[in-house]
């Protein structure tokens, strides 16, 4: 009997969930501008994420930038070799879950760091290609600094239709160059949501039904992320699954400041949802 109660709670909490995530996008176009080669590495697991996230509801054509390792000026906390082994790591996320899940050949996936001058001007450009019923996501997962530059580099009258999507404090005042005041200052329209770390930086066994899954594009999600928990050169991702920013992207999904998104993301949506696009492709 208890297993049977256990069973219609399973398919309840299931159903609930699915109800619940409604694919509701805003108009525009979506931007992601991510770290990675900063000491911290849950931008293999959010990357990934990501990407997967908008093949699987179909919006893979509103991405129209992404670029990683935006963490411009090293600090001490990761060494130079470590940092280069970054950059490898996150361009095979971004490349990796690209090539598997597919509908991404429009895109150039940019490190930015080694990449600065490309990375500015393909932002710049999405930038300089907004309106008011066409307007730009940027979705802040690093450092602003790229951000600023693209900023500054863009057409003064089409600012008004970039808006920012930002979670954490950590990222925002963290550039070298640009503060968050500063990427205000250009008079974007900020959207704030809470901490995504809260549901999505979790054990790392919640995350064992993507390790274990029939599908290789699942599996190769959940590698990226288990590469940050092996990751040595911070301690606290350890144990951890960790795609917090990719809660960003939950929220651009689901109709964002526009049409009431999803404000706190969690394992069971991106669960649900990549498991629905994997099953809409077979």
């Amino acid at each position: 009997m208890d297993k049977l109660v256990l069973m219609v709670f399973a398919i309840l909490v299931v159903g609930s969930v699915t109800a619940q995530t409604v694919i509701n996008a805003p108009s525009g176009r979506v931007a992601i501008v991510a770290d990675g080669n900063s000491p911290d590495p849950d931008d293999l697991g959010g990357t990934a994420v990501s990407i997967a996230l908008l093949k699987a509801t179909g919006l893979e054509n509103r991405l129209v930038h992404y670029s990683h390792s935006c963490d411009l000026v090293r600090v001490d906390r990761i060494s130079e070799a470590a940092e280069y082994e970054r950059h490898a790591m996150m361009q095979t996320a971004c490349d990796g879950t690209a090539r598997r899940w597919g509908g991404f050949d429009h895109l150039t996936f940019f490190d930015a760091k080694w990449q600065l001058d490309e990375t500015i001007k393909d932002l710049s450009n999405a930038i300089n290609a907004s309106s008011e019923k066409d307007p730009l996501w940027i979705i802040e997962a690093g450092e602003p600094d790229i951000i600023g530059f693209a900023l500054e580099a863009s057409l003064k009258e089409k600012l008004q239709f970039v808006k920012v999507i930002t979670h954490h404090p950590a990222n925002d005042d963290a550039g070298d160059f640009y503060k968050w005041q500063d990427i205000l200052d250009f008079g974007i329209e900020e959207v704030r949501i809470s901490d995504q770390n809260i549901n999505l930086k979790v054990d790392q066994s919640q995350w064992n039904w993507a390790m274990n899954h029939p599908d290789h594009r699942i599996q190769f999600v959940w590698l990226m992320g288990k590469m940050a928990e092996i990751d040595n050169v911070v301690k606290f991702q350890k144990g951890k699954w960790d795609c917090s920013d990719a809660g960003m992207v939950l929220y651009w999904i689901t109709g964002a400041n526009v049409n009431k998104g999803l404000q706190q993301g969690s394992v069971a949506v991106v669960k649900t949802l990549l498991e629905g696009g994997i099953s809409k492709k077979n």
